[in-house]
């Protein structure tokens, strides 16, 4: 019997719904009898309208956060620690070289490229052709320079500065001395001036070129020192520009004497 009562209490909140809807449709095609059918076509017009566009967001939403979950686990396998004896019960993935395991990383970031739209298939490129380097040298560099023009910033970024990184590794210092100049220039959030030029200062101390480096060191921590937040106090120095005052106080200690002091920045 109660779960009857429930069901009828349901059946009877229904009926109530609909004769208080159709109870208003009624009176609102009264009031505009005449020209009532093509307004009310506009507002079911608008009303579809709005439901695709409420349909299609939740659905992006849903995609993205799956994307995200996806690239995510790709992450995971890339930075797993090579471990030839794996962890019992650890549920996670063990790789006993460093190629084995940027092969599985390869596999699951085409897994997303190939899934997922922008900005997750160009970042799940951009790691394919970082992982390549170990599996693939010469081709991972090629991805890398393709990467470097795409048209989605931070992969742009990420991809340069990582070819740059590799021409470093493999003693071709002129380039990237060059592509850490053009990171510098373009400042993106990914890779900030202050991380392109403290890698360029390196590459300038491997070629034995002491003034240059010092001088790109120097205007670093000079310019971070210096700087002013939007409130005009002291803006939070960089790790960048930290380490870059380190390297300059073992290069060129006279250089360092030189900076301004360091001032306490304001948290909060």
């Amino acid at each position: 019997m109660a779960k009857y009562n429930k069901k009828r209490a349901r059946e009877l909140r229904h009926d109530r719904f609909r004769d208080t809807t159709m109870g208003f449709f009624d009176r609102l095609g009264d009031s505009l009898e005449g020209k009532g059918r093509t307004i009310l076509y506009a507002l079911g017009a608008v009303l579809l309208a709005g439901i695709l566009v409420i349909t299609f967001v939740r659905w992006r939403n849903r995609k993205a956060d799956e994307a995200r979950q996806a690239l995510g686990r790709a992450i995971t396998v890339a930075t797993t620690d090579i471990n030839p004896t794996p962890v019992a019960g650890s549920g996670q993935p063990s790789f006993n070289t460093e190629y084995e395991r940027a092969q599985r990383s390869i596999d699951e970031f085409q897994k997303v490229a190939t899934k997922y739209g922008e900005p997750y298939h160009s970042e799940a490129l951009y790691f394919i052709a970082s992982n390549r380097l170990v599996v693939d040298r010469a081709k991972g560099m090629s991805e890398l320079t393709e990467l470097s023009k795409s048209s989605v910033p931070e992969v742009a970024a990420l991809s340069k500065f990582a070819l740059a990184q590799a021409k470093e590794s493999d003693g071709k210092l002129d380039e990237a001395a060059q592509l850490y100049t053009e990171l510098a220039k373009q400042n993106n959030p990914s890779v900030t001036a202050d991380t392109a030029n403290l890698r360029l200062a390196k590459v300038y101390n491997k070629q034995g070129k002491k003034k240059e480096a010092s001088d790109v060191l120097f205007n670093i921590v000079d310019a971070s020192r210096k700087a002013k937040d939007d409130k005009n106090q002291p803006a939070p120095i960089s790790t960048a520009a930290r380490e870059a005052a380190s390297e300059l106080q073992k290069l060129d200690p006279a250089r360092y004497a030189q900076l301004p002091p360091e001032l306490p920045s304001l948290v909060g």
